[in-house]
């Protein structure tokens, strides 16, 4: 049992190439494998690639890289996801990037964690671009990565991969932090797209001694 990816775009290749760099096996789950063929293969001997249902099957940690509209369709499919970890790496878009399609009394995790029955849902790897997740490196300090969810344990686990890829992991408590965590990713994209930033930069958390 270890990390499977759903999805092989942007966001779903960039945290593959980051945890099998640092040792970790992950396998790829997507309707039609045929197409990544070349992609996984790229990441090396740590990177298998398969169909949805099959790596969700032999994982305790799932990683959603899917669009957001993707997500009920695979939280439904499993009829019970047993205590697996559900991480929901996705944000509600609306079209054409103008803002979120939900947000303030609910979010996009807290709906997943509602169809996703047995899953312990936790939200994570949502507010910076695929860059950073590939490549977490600043000279300046480490990049942020808030993590939230209802189980502890969960939260846990998801914190220490954001820590092994490179990021500082933030613990933001209960799920319902989902409500804030999503249209802090629109902070990050209204600048990289509408502001002219790129997708070069990355927040990162100061505290005074």
């Amino acid at each position: 049992m270890g990390i499977a990816i759903i999805g092989a775009g942007n966001v779903g290749m960039a945290l593959g190439q980051a945890l099998t760099r640092r040792g970790e096996t992950v396998v790829f789950g997507v309707p039609e494998p045929q197409k990544y063929e070349a992609a996984v293969a790229a990441l090396g001997d740590r990177a298998r690639l398969t169909g949805t249902a099959e790596a969700i099957a032999g994982a305790d940690l799932v990683i959603l890289a899917v669009p957001h509209a993707a997500t009920a369709g695979i939280a439904q499919g499993v009829a019970d996801w047993q205590g697996k970890v559900l991480v929901d790496a996705t944000n509600p878009l609306a079209p054409g990037l103008a803002g979120l399609t939900l947000g303030t009394t609910t979010s996009g995790a807290e709906v997943l964690a509602q169809q996703a029955r047995g899953a312990r849902v936790v939200k994570a790897f949502n507010s910076t671009g695929a860059e950073n997740m590939a490549d977490a490196a600043y000279a300046g300090g480490l990049p942020m990565m808030p993590v939230c969810g209802d189980d502890a344990d969960a939260r846990q686990r998801v914190m220490a991969l954001a820590t092994l890829i490179g990021f500082e992991a933030v613990d933001m408590g209960p799920l319902m932090a989902a409500r804030y965590l999503e249209p802090f990713a629109m902070t990050w994209i209204h600048l990289a797209f509408r502001q002219g930033f790129g997708r070069r930069f990355a927040f990162g958390l100061l505290r005074r001694g």
